[in-house]
């Protein structure tokens, strides 16, 4: 799988930009690859997401209805983004999202951060995603699949402002309660890894992941 990072970019170039590089993996001509960058403020919902979950409207926030699963979601300076364009015909057994989840929870463990992922109860809310121990939300995930190609993806929060997350409800949770590796690394008296070094755990893990369920060609 390929790896580019792209700095930061505009949400919306980001979404228009995508549109594309779904188009070259469904015509074949690129391979799966890991988009890795990070956009202005902006928070992102989807047609399911009721509008009392969303900001008020005087908000200083953009605010962009998207394509891809799950709710209400916040992106901005600190976070990494993870865009995954990828052909799951050719990726092997079913689960991305799982893996996903395992490929996150590994870079995390990398850096020296213990994480979990969390089993959704029956008709309750998708607690899809990273998380503490303490059950402190860190690495949000939603993805979409058209003609057998994923788009949109993860993002995880490395020093972002949290405060933004206090005027929505995220993921529709509500009392849902973000971190952060800043805030985690604080607790426990040592430096925040670098946005080099988290780039860095982060594409390894999820490359190795990925390849090892992979179908052969």
């Amino acid at each position: 799988m390929e790896r580019v990072d792209l700095g930061e970019v505009p949400y919306e170039v980001a979404q228009a930009d995508m549109a594309g590089w779904v188009a070259e993996r469904k015509q074949g001509r690129t391979g799966d690859r890991l988009f890795l960058l990070t956009h202005p403020p902006v928070i992102t919902y989807t047609a399911r997401t009721p509008a009392d979950q969303l900001p008020e409207p005087a908000s200083p926030i953009s605010l962009v209805e998207v394509d891809r699963g799950g709710h209400a979601t916040y992106h901005g300076p600190g976070q990494l983004i993870g865009y995954l364009v990828l052909n799951v015909r050719e990726l092997g057994p079913r689960g991305l999202i799982r893996r996903i989840e395992h490929a996150l929870i590994r870079a995390l463990g990398s850096l020296g951060f213990d994480a979990i992922r969390r089993d959704t109860p029956r008709g309750a809310e998708s607690l899809v995603g990273v998380w503490t121990p303490g059950h402190q939300k860190i690495a949000s995930i939603g993805m979409r699949i058209s003609g057998g190609v994923t788009s949109h993806g993860f993002a995880l929060n490395v020093d972002p402002d949290l405060d933004v997350y206090t005027t929505f409800t995220a993921c529709a949770l509500p009392g849902v309660r973000m971190t952060s590796l800043a805030q985690l690394a604080a607790e426990l008296g040592r430096p925040t890894p670098t946005g080099a070094q988290v780039r860095d755990a982060v594409a390894d893990a999820v490359t190795a992941e990925l390849a090892r369920t992979r179908t052969p060609s």
